[in-house]
């Protein structure tokens, strides 16, 4: 029995042993899985990352546009293919674009660290230009080959402890920048612009109630040199104004804003220094050049809300004054774009250039002055239809001795263009005029359509000698110097997420 005993408990102990042994050898017990969190803190669609303390926000659109009667999708046909009016101008240009932004957020001792950017990716269809042998080339390739996508950055900066870092809406720029009236269309005057972003290093102080300013530094070389103008180079090619003549980018341009956001709507004042560093005289830097010149641009703006229109109506309203800084006024994708613009009819011209400055031989730097407006009015009808009208002028006016250079017995201009000029003044005004109405039958889903009305009122008169461009089928022959208009219309449909 004793033996019988023995060898039950012998056994039983071996089989717990073997137990443990096979116990060890089985994986651990998985982690419960780390399902995504709502982040609360920074508003809807916040995620936390996770596995982390960061918070993340994914969004973007899909969007459809169609320009009737542009070269330009979101401009008029007011120079180029689209400015001659004839068979080069397209009657209409399509588009395509997806749009994707990453918004990041982390609270830290410091504050909130932000990391955003967004990107797009279009395609485009349209711009034919001709060649002197009768041929044409759609965008810039030959037999109509497809040459439409583009691949865009519009922001990526940092933002943290106050400081702003990378590309982002100029600190100049009023809230809407180029759209006081929800409006597709981006080429109006009167103000600042780069609603994709220019290259900053700002600092932002919150004083509370609403009130905070801005201080810091950009990027001028992509968005605000329009031009310095050398008039010795000046041709019947460039139309008597001379070729650009930047030197190189010496100095960021300097802005600063002050701004008082409350219930009842917003208040802007900003401010900017540009530099202006042209290149020399000549070809070589033997022959020398004029001094570099300071140029400055301020700007108001204002936005009402809780009008007696209806709940959600706004108006927005700006005014600007530039003195060699164009940009700031005529912003980068305003017409005339570039400070370079000519608005052309089939049998007549119109001259609309908006440099920073301009200089002749053995002269100094000669800034140019403007000056203008923008503004819109957005009424809500219902939850699902709305519409805005809008508009911008500007005025672009040379000093007296730009003009004497110009425009003197033997100047620049009545010696490249001929002399059936009667009366020859540089100066000009442009204004713009539009409306939209958008439909918006569930939620994020919009269809919209908008019409833009553009008017140059320029002062030179008689007639113009001007050479050949193939590009746009013009041969060389004496066009008529007047007024200019042109009109556009979009369609868009969009889809944001």
């Amino acid at each position: 029995m004793k033996l019988m005993k023995s060898l039950f408990l012998g056994s039983a102990a071996g089989l717990v042993a073997m137990s443990g042994a096979q116990a060890a050898d089985l994986p651990l017990k998985a982690k419960a899985v780390e399902y995504v969190k709502v982040c609360s803190l920074y508003g809807a669609g916040f995620y936390y990352i996770p596995g982390t303390d960061t918070c993340i926000k994914l969004g973007g659109y899909i969007r459809t546009d169609m320009g009737i009667n542009t070269n330009s999708i979101y401009r008029g046909n007011t120079d180029g293919a689209g400015g001659a009016q004839n068979r080069f101008s397209n009657a209409f240009t399509w588009r395509s674009r997806a749009d994707l932004n990453i918004d990041t957020r982390t609270a830290t001792e410091y504050g909130v660290v932000r990391t955003y950017m967004e990107t797009v990716f279009s395609w485009t269809s349209g711009g034919y230009a001709g060649s002197a042998t009768g041929a044409t080339t759609y965008n810039g390739n030959p037999n109509g080959a497809v040459s439409g996508g583009q691949l865009g950055v519009y922001f990526a900066f940092i933002q943290f402890a106050g400081f702003t870092m990378g590309k982002a809406v100029s600190q100049f720029s009023a809230p809407w920048t180029e759209f006081p009236g929800k409006n597709i269309y981006t080429g109006l005057v009167g103000g600042g612009g780069t609603n994709t972003g220019v290259n900053q290093f700002t600092y932002t102080a919150e004083f509370g109630n609403g009130v905070s300013a801005s201080v810091g530094v950009q990027d001028p070389s992509a968005y605000y040199q329009p031009g310095i103008l050398n008039l010795a180079t000046a041709t019947a090619g460039n139309f008597g104004y001379g070729a650009s003549a930047y030197g190189g980018t010496t100095a960021p341009d300097v802005v600063g804003q002050l701004r008082v956001d409350q219930a009842w709507g917003l208040f802007q004042a900003s401010v900017a220094a540009h530099n202006n560093n042209p290149a020399y005289y000549g070809a070589t830097q033997n022959t020398g050049g004029p001094g570099d010149k300071w140029g400055w641009a301020g700007q108001l703006a204002l936005s009402i809300k809780n009008i007696p229109t209806g709940p959600g109506d706004t108006i927005n309203i700006q005014g600007v004054y530039t003195n060699g800084a164009t940009r700031y006024n005529i912003q980068d994708q305003a017409s005339p774009a570039g400070g370079s613009t000519v608005f052309t009819g089939v049998t007549g011209v119109g001259f609309g250039f908006a440099p920073d400055s301009v200089f002749d031989t053995d002269g100094q730097l000669q800034l140019v002055s403007t000056w203008g407006i923008r503004g819109g009015f957005n009424h809500n009808w219902n939850p699902y239809w709305s519409s805005s009208v809008f508009g911008g002028y500007a005025s672009v006016r040379y000093t007296g001795a730009a003009k004497t250079a110009m425009c003197g017995v033997g100047g620049t201009v009545r010696t490249a263009l001929g002399t059936g000029i009667t009366t020859c003044n540089p100066d000009y005004n442009i204004g713009q005029i539009g409306a939209n109405l958008r439909w918006t039958p569930v939620k994020n889903l919009t269809f919209t359509t908008e019409a833009v009305y553009s008017m140059l009122d320029q002062k030179y008169a008689g007639v113009a000698h001007l050479a050949a461009n193939n590009g746009i089928g013009k041969p060389g022959d004496d066009y008529t110097l007047k007024d200019q208009n042109t009109w556009t219309v979009m369609l868009r449909a969009q889809r944001n997420w």
